[in-house]
C-alpha cells in the first residue's frame, strides 16, 4: 500500500494537490481533504481480514493516510462501543450505545487518534518539531504522541484551560505556551507561527491528514455493530470536524462493500455558550456566524469553527438536527451518565449526552431507532466542574455501633426527602 492510494483534494473545486503539509487549496482557498482510490481498497482488503489484526486503528491502514513504511507502535482506538440501556430507559432510548473514547490510549480522548494521523504525515515530512493550538485534550494527546515517537513538541493553550488538561500535557515534556486569548485567537497566531518555522503544525499544515484519524471512530462504530450502520448518531462539534469524517468513514465502507447503504442521520451537539453550529442549523443559514465562547465546555469552545460550514451540510443533507444545552445541563448529562453507566466523561460529554436527550424529548430521534452517542473524552480532565456537587461526608469512628447509627440516620435523611418530595 503506497502513497498513490491517496491524495489531497480540494473540497470545493476538486483539484489534487498530491501530498504535502498543507491545508488550503491555493486556487479557490477552500480546505484540502483526503481522497482515496477506494476501487484498489476494495481489491485490496477484506472485512476477514480486518478482524485478524491488532486491535486498534491501524486495523483500517488501507482507508488512512499512511506512507507505505511508517511507525504504528502507538495503539489507538478500538475503544468499547457500549449498551446503554440504563441510560436510554433515563432519557427515552430502547436501542442505545456509547461509542467511550474516554478510555482511548494513550491520553484518554479521541484526539489520540488524530495525532497518530498526523504524526505519521509529519515524520514522512521531515518535521522535527510538532505543534498546535489547543483547548486541552489536543494537547494532552500532541505531547503524549510526540514523546513517545522522540518528537520536540510545542503547545499553545487559551489561558484559562482547565488545570488537568494543563497538567496532562507539561507531564510528557511538552513546551506549553499560554496565550492571553480564547481558542479562535490562539489559532490564528499559530497560523502565523507556521508560515514562520518548519513545524508541524497537526491541526493548520497538517490538518488534512489528521482529520482522517476521526474517520476511524466511524469505521469501529461499523464493525462493532457487525458491520453495519446504525440509524443516529450524536456527536459533540468543536471544530466540526469529527462528524463529518464519521459520515465520510461510513460512505467510504458503503463504496468499498462493507456495509449496505443506509441513511444515517446525524446530530451535532454544543454547548449553548458557543453554538456557532448549532445556531446555523437551526436558522438553515448556510454560513457560520462566529460567536465568542462562554461555557465550562471548554473543548468544545471554538467560535469560529473550521469545518463548521461542512459540518452542517452533513446534519441537514442527513435528515439530522442539531442542539444545544446550557452549564447545568452539561453537569446534569455527565452526572447521568456516570450514574447509569459507569463511565465518567467530561464536559463535552455532558453535553453529548443531554442534548440527546433533548433530541429524543423532541421526537427527532425516535426511542426504538438504534442511536450512537460518541463520547470523546474523560471526566478526569474536568473535574473542576462538579466542585461543590457533593457534600463532604462527616467521618465516622471505625466501630459497628457507629456504622449502625450512620445507616439509621442516613436511611431518616432519605425518608425525609422522598416525603418532601
Amino acid at each position: 500500500m503506497g502513497q498513490d492510494r491517496y491524495s489531497l483534494r480540494c473540497r470545493e473545486c476538486r483539484k489534487d494537490w498530491g501530498n504535502i503539509p498543507q491545508s488550503i487549496c491555493l486556487d479557490c482557498l477552500a480546505p484540502l481533504e483526503v481522497h482515496y482510490d477506494l476501487d484498489a481498497v476494495r481489491e485490496s482488503v477484506t472485512k476477514d481480514e480486518i478482524a485478524r489484526r491488532a486491535a486498534n486503528l491501524w486495523r483500517y491502514a488501507e482507508l488512512l493516510p499512511l506512507p507505505e513504511k511508517c511507525n504504528r507502535s502507538v495503539p489507538v482506538g478500538m475503544t468499547p462501543l457500549v449498551d446503554a440501556s440504563r441510560l436510554g430507559a433515563q432519557i427515552g432510548s430502547r436501542n442505545l450505545y456509547v461509542k467511550n473514547d474516554a478510555v482511548c490510549f494513550p491520553s484518554l480522548s479521541f484526539k489520540d487518534r488524530v495525532v497518530a494521523m498526523a504524526l505519521v504525515q509529519a515524520r514522512e515530512f521531515g518535521f522535527e518539531v510538532v505543534s498546535c493550538s489547543s483547548t486541552g485534550n489536543l494537547a494532552n494527546a500532541v505531547a503524549a504522541q510526540a514523546a513517545r515517537l522522540g518528537f520536540k513538541a510545542w503547545i499553545f493553550i487559551p489561558a484559562d484551560l482547565e488545570v488537568a488538561k494543563v497538567l496532562g500535557t507539561e507531564v510528557f515534556g511538552a513546551k506549553l505556551t499560554r496565550i492571553a486569548g480564547n481558542y479562535d485567537q490562539v489559532n490564528r497566531l499559530c497560523s502565523q507561527i507556521a508560515e514562520q518555522f518548519r513545524w508541524g503544525f497537526v491541526n493548520i499544515n497538517l490538518r488534512p491528514y489528521y482529520a482522517e484519524g476521526s474517520k476511524t471512530v466511524g469505521f469501529e462504530i461499523a464493525e462493532q455493530l457487525g458491520w453495519r450502520l446504525p440509524d443516529n448518531v450524536v456527536v459533540p462539534m468543536a471544530g466540526g470536524s469529527l462528524i463529518t469524517k464519521i459520515r465520510k468513514a461510513f460512505n467510504e465502507l458503503v463504496e468499498i462493500g462493507f456495509v449496505e447503504p443506509k441513511q444515517v442521520k446525524f446530530f451535532g451537539a454544543q454547548a449553548t455558550g458557543c453554538s456557532p453550529i448549532s445556531d446555523a442549523v437551526k436558522n438553515n443559514k448556510e454560513e457560520i456566524d462566529p460567536q465568542k465562547p462562554k461555557s465550562i465546555a471548554r473543548s468544545l469552545a471554538i467560535g469560529n469553527p473550521a469545518d463548521g460550514i461542512y459540518a452542517a451540510r452533513a446534519i441537514r443533507s442527513s435528515g439530522g438536527w442539531a442542539e444545544d444545552v446550557s452549564d447545568e445541563e452539561i453537569v446534569s448529562g455527565i452526572e447521568l451518565l456516570a450514574g447509569t453507566e459507569g463511565i465518567f466523561t467530561e464536559t463535552a460529554g455532558g453535553v453529548t449526552v443531554s442534548c440527546a436527550q433533548k433530541l429524543i424529548a423532541q421526537g427527532r430521534i425516535g426511542a426504538g431507532e438504534e442511536t450512537v452517542l460518541c463520547i470523546t473524552g474523560n471526566g478526569l480532565k474536568t473535574t473542576d466542574v462538579l466542585v461543590g456537587r457533593f457534600a463532604p461526608e462527616q467521618a465516622i469512628e471505625p466501630k459497628l455501633a457507629a456504622f449502625e447509627k450512620y445507616m439509621s440516620e442516613t436511611a431518616a435523611v432519605a425518608a425525609t426527602a422522598t416525603a418532601g418530595g
